[in-house]
């Protein structure tokens, strides 16, 4: 997928992991979105319910494994 950077170092989220995102007006997690792809401009996530491509990258401090 172009895009996609793919590396080794440990934290690094890939492609299909589900994930839980900070929503960025109240601050809190929420589950139910997946990695699409990841660039030097940080992580683009799909949501899991209808695979849809959400509008702007999310930085490493953004998303986490789902717990």
């Amino acid at each position: 997928m172009q895009g996609r950077v793919d590396r080794s170092e440990p934290g690094v989220l890939s492609v299909g992991t589900p994930v839980e995102v900070r929503t960025r007006y109240r601050g809190s997690w929420t589950e139910g979105f997946e990695v699409a792809r990841t660039t030097e401009h940080g992580y683009w996530v799909r949501r899991a319910s209808d695979r849809c491509l959400l509008p702007a990258p999310f930085h490493s401090d953004e998303i986490r494994h789902c717990r």
